[in-house]
């Protein structure tokens, strides 16, 4: 008995069946329970718990992207602020600079004059003091070249035309910016605002140096204050978004006037502008460098010695008041602008053609209205423009020009 006990406490199947039962009993009872449980939560208020948890879940969610919206907005009318200090700031400087322009055609006009007065006078045999009055005009031509040299490469006029386009096309952006933080906007939205900042902020340098735009640069091309554009991430949702086969028409021949006519006429006046303004910036110092030598050599040299001096003083002030106040180079950079501004109108229509489905491109009717204004036309006069579109007509056929605000 006892070897047959102990046999049984090496094996477990002699202990295993005696653990079992209480084991069933005890699951048995919790399943005979679950009834009783479930009948003590009426179907009503698991009903009403549920949708409460779906009401909880759904106004996190809002408020989660009401908060992201807020952001949105928040960084857009910071932006906006950007925008709207830069506008100022090239404001301010742009009065600085037309009156430097002033300030330095007056200043450089009074020197060559005075200048050429002198070497004048001191042509006179009467006059004792002859050489004081040689010595003194060398010193002011001299110093009236200089200064004609450093105009010249700096161009107020041009300067100040900068920062005044500069500081409308910041005004612009920043009504555009806040107009757009007032609707629903993405992070996307954000992104392309500080874009076209910086890329203003590029065309248009504040500083002098470093960072100055090329005043007399070899190829003349259209201002560039925009970056690349992109297409719409925005489906319209509308058949046809106010697009017809009649306004794309239009459109194409809208694009091959600008093309053939308005950006190549002002791309060609600036390079005639930049060719007169070399010369005249190179004529100015060269004038009154000769009436300096003229004036020193003058000295000692009798009466007919001073007259270089007074002519050369005189064309050098002639040709410094016909550079800087005809502000030659203020016109240059209002022609490049110009190539600039119809450049963008290519882009624009050339980015919505390029769009295959008309529901990812900028409403059609809205578009054609922005770009009648933009051109200075109305709705009838541009759409006429439809028939330059064909291939029938030549580009040197085309004699009328897409705008007519510039």
């Amino acid at each position: 008995m006892a070897a047959l006990q102990t046999h049984c406490l090496l094996q477990p199947s002699c202990f295993i069946p005696s653990r079992l039962p209480p084991c069933r009993g005890r699951w048995r009872a919790s399943l005979q329970s679950l009834p009783k449980l479930q009948s003590l939560i009426p179907f009503e208020e698991l009903a009403m718990l549920t949708e409460q948890s779906t009401i909880k879940r759904n106004k996190l969610v809002a408020h989660k992207e009401e908060q992201n919206n807020s952001l949105i907005t928040a960084k857009l009318l910071a932006i906006a602020e950007a925008a709207a200090d830069r506008a100022e700031m090239h404001a301010i400087i742009g009065e600085q600079r037309n009156n430097w322009n002033h300030l330095f055609l007056h200043s450089i006009n009074s020197i060559n004059l005075t200048a050429s007065l002198m070497a004048a006078i001191a042509s006179i045999p009467e006059i004792a003091a002859s050489q004081s009055l040689n010595l003194s005009s060398a010193v002011l031509f001299a110093s009236a070249a200089g200064l004609m040299l450093l105009v010249n490469k700096i161009q107020p006029s041009q300067l100040a035309e900068e920062q005044r386009n500069a500081a409308r096309l910041f005004k612009q952006l920043e009504r555009s910016i806040r107009s757009l933080g007032a609707s629903t906007s993405s992070e996307s939205d954000v992104e392309e605002a500080m874009e076209k900042v910086l890329a203003l902020q590029k065309a248009y340098p504040l500083p002098l140096l470093p960072g100055m735009l090329e005043k007399f640069p070899k190829v003349v091309e259209p201002t560039k204050w925009w970056p690349k554009q992109r297409k719409t991430q925005r489906k319209q949702g509308v058949a046809g978004n106010g697009w017809s086969g009649e306004m794309e028409k239009e459109m194409r021949g809208v694009l091959r006037v600008l093309k053939s006519k308005d950006e190549e006429q002002y791309v060609r006046l600036g390079q005639l502008v930049l060719s007169i303004n070399k010369f005249l910036s190179f004529a100015g110092p060269l004038l009154a460098g000769v009436a300096a030598v003229g004036a020193a050599s003058s000295i000692g040299g009798g009466a007919h010695g001073s007259w270089p001096a007074v002519v050369g003083g005189a064309l050098a002030a002639v040709v410094n008041t016909l550079e800087h106040g005809g502000q030659v180079g203020m016109v240059f950079e209002l022609f490049r602008n110009c190539a600039g501004f119809y450049r963008r109108l290519e882009e624009e229509i050339e980015l919505n053609l390029g769009e295959e489905e008309k529901e990812m491109r900028e409403q059609g009717e809205v578009f054609e209205v922005k770009m009648a204004l933009q051109l200075g036309r109305s709705l009838s006069e541009l759409r006429r423009m439809g028939s330059y579109s064909s291939p029938s007509y030549e580009d040197e056929e085309i004699e009328e020009f897409a705008g007519k605000l510039f």
